[in-house]
């Protein structure tokens, strides 16, 4: 099994987790489980995602965010609805921070059964008449996100001593968010707002398409702010914060930003696909008890996955107190 450096973030195949050869599924898990104490970032190729299934995604996201603001602007939506279908730019925050983040971006939301969307209530993903095959390619996005995602936390539970299928009860149906974020031109000098404004995901692990060029910095234990680059063929992907409150920060949840480029490519957009893997909201992140001991004692107080987002949302500017 390979584990090697890109810009001090590193480098994993899921085809070795896949394996049936223990000894590399073992290193894979080792491995996964070094990076998230370490840096909380990783790049991940043998994901689930195909080549065609990217480049379409691309094609529509870049035909959807170059439609006029009046036709984007029947897709947004206040409080929890917001959670589906469009964000306009410079409306959300990071947190502690007044600033809209320099960016427009959709949400599409889970894929339910007719009788699941009963029990979980969760928003519609609106159909966009527009872009005619918007809507398809990013469920496809979005299964294939889901899929590689319960694969890398299956693996994180193994490294922390639970069964295997430990995380498989809360994010099966859970309230995860495939995020297609443009970054338009910038056409002045910011007023002290950035692409992406320093902070930490929400989420339990976020995948992150479209990290190929420079943009998007981890701070590292040093404080120092380092590039994470992927190669083409791989994704990145990093712990939110809903996990490291569940581990007791034994895997970190790392501070992120993307950084407006040079000058010179100022003209230019950039476009990123995150997938915010969430649980379903009634999951407990109760401190794990075998993340606690006497040199870790408990750091967080009990609370659900739903009301901590609520408050996260609340914090970020997306939803109202």
């Amino acid at each position: 099994m390979k584990l090697f450096e890109m810009s001090n973030i590193p480098s994993l195949d899921l085809n070795d987790f896949l394996s049936d050869d223990t000894n590399r599924k073992q290193s894979f898990v080792t491995a996964v489980g070094k990076a998230y104490q370490e840096i909380g970032f990783l790049s991940l190729k043998g994901h689930f995602l195909s080549k065609n299934n990217i480049d379409d995604l691309y094609k529509q996201i870049k035909l959807f965010f170059d439609l006029p603001l009046d036709s984007k602007s029947k897709y947004e939506f206040e409080g929890f609805k917001g959670q589906r279908g469009y964000t306009s730019f410079g409306k959300e925050h990071a947190k502690g921070k007044k600033e809209g983040d320099l960016k427009e971006f959709w949400h599409f939301g889970q894929y339910l059964s007719v009788q699941d969307k009963k029990i979980y209530n969760y928003p519609d993903n609106p159909y966009v008449k527009e872009v005619p095959d918007f809507n398809k390619a990013g469920e496809n996005t979005y299964k294939a996100l889901e899929k590689t995602g319960l694969y890398v936390l299956r693996a994180i539970a193994l490294f922390l001593d639970l069964d295997e299928f430990h995380f498989d009860q809360y994010v099966v149906n859970g309230n995860s968010i495939l995020r297609p974020i443009h970054y338009p031109p910038i056409t002045k000098e910011p007023d002290n707002a950035v692409r992406a404004a320093a902070h930490g995901d929400i989420n339990l692990i976020t995948l992150l398409m479209g990290a190929h060029g420079k943009g998007l910095q981890v701070k590292n234990n040093k404080g120092e702010w380092i590039d994470a680059i992927a190669k083409e063929d791989e994704i990145v992907v990093n712990v939110g914060d809903m996990l490291s409150r569940y581990t007791n920060n034994k895997l970190k949840s790392t501070i992120h930003r993307v950084v407006n480029p040079p000058k010179e490519y100022w003209s230019k957009s950039r476009y990123s696909i995150p997938f915010f893997l969430h649980p379903i909201g009634s999951m407990k992140l109760n401190v794990l008890e075998n993340c606690i001991d006497k040199e870790n004692p408990k750091k967080y107080d009990d609370i659900t996955a739903h009301d901590f987002l609520i408050n996260r949302l609340i914090d970020i500017g997306v939803m109202k107190n």
